[in-house]
């Protein structure tokens, strides 16, 4: 197990609702903020991706919601990917407190889509070695 590619982020004051904790849908953005975070160390770049007519695209996305985030709150999201076989991809990944509380797990399923076909490549792990400067990042 390699270990998990991470990016710190601080809760903003304007990203919470009214009861003061962070909103359901900030959860999303600070996951995929970790994901373009571990594309752009790896050498990936959207510009890149669009180049070679490939691009990821979000299949399905489950949140467990562990504790609540405060503005001001700091976090770690973290990203790993796990290839398996096909078309797809998981990415497990954690919202955790410097304290070490965990505040959500998600996981999403994944996929590089052909920008050309608008299908998915047969073999996204090995489109990511070929696309990647540091596919160690991945996994790889």
């Amino acid at each position: 197990m390699i270990e998990p590619f991470t990016v710190p982020v601080t809760v903003r004051g304007y990203e919470t609702d009214v009861q003061g904790h962070l909103n359901q849908s900030v959860y999303l953005n600070y996951a995929e903020h970790a994901r373009w975070s571990l594309l752009q160390a790896a050498g990936i770049t959207q510009a890149g991706l669009q180049a070679r007519g490939v691009g990821p695209v979000a299949l399905e996305t489950t949140i467990r919601y562990r504790r609540e985030l405060l503005a001001g709150d700091e976090v770690d999201v973290s990203c790993v990917f796990d290839w398996g076989e096909g078309k797809t991809f998981r990415i497990e990944q954690t919202i955790r407190k410097t304290d070490g509380t965990v505040a959500a797990e998600i996981t999403a399923v994944g996929g590089l889509l052909d920008l050309t076909e608008r299908r998915l490549v047969a073999d996204p792990r090995e489109r990511f070695k070929e696309l990647a400067a540091d596919p160690s990042l991945f996994g790889l």
